[in-house]
């Protein structure tokens, strides 16, 4: 089969390879903060498999691998977590639990803005999954601090 270039980690792969992290680009509008548990259950849970596609991506040598561990850990965490926090049994642990989601999803921000400035992936490259991380922490921060403010809500 015919071979390029990825655009994505430099590799040259087959053309029916190509990578791709699958973004979802979602709407940003005045909804951004009103969606319902199971659509956020999704989001998480598309973030947690494009992240699994990006660190695929990743040089197989030392700084790759750590750096995609601690990335895989992370951007799964927050699915995770944020499924464990629709199970909570009262506000106060729904709270503590989205504080979870919320630190997973800024420390896999960070792991992404290592893998680009280092330089193990192209910035534009990451960007996408990177702003997909900050907005979800964002989600978790307003959506935390909405049921502190409102504990019977």
């Amino acid at each position: 089969p015919a071979k390029a270039d990825c655009e994505i980690c430099n590799r040259f792969v087959p053309l029916t390879d190509a990578c791709d992290f699958g973004i979802t680009i979602y709407d940003l509008g005045p909804s951004i903060f009103d969606m319902n548990k199971e659509q956020l259950k999704q989001r998480t849970k598309d973030f947690a498999l494009r992240v699994m596609t990006l660190v695929d991506h990743l040089p197989k040598n030392r700084k790759g691998r750590i750096l995609g561990d601690q990335l895989l850990r992370s951007a799964t965490s927050v699915a995770a977590n944020y499924r464990a926090a629709c199970r909570a049994r009262s506000s106060a642990e729904f709270a503590a639990k989205l504080g979870t989601v919320l630190e997973e999803a800024d420390e896999s921000a960070l792991w992404m803005e290592l893998i680009a400035d280092g330089g193990l992936l192209k910035q534009s490259s990451v960007e996408a999954l990177l702003a997909e991380a900050n907005e979800l922490a964002a989600i978790m921060f307003s959506a935390r601090r909405t049921t502190q403010r409102n504990p019977n809500s």
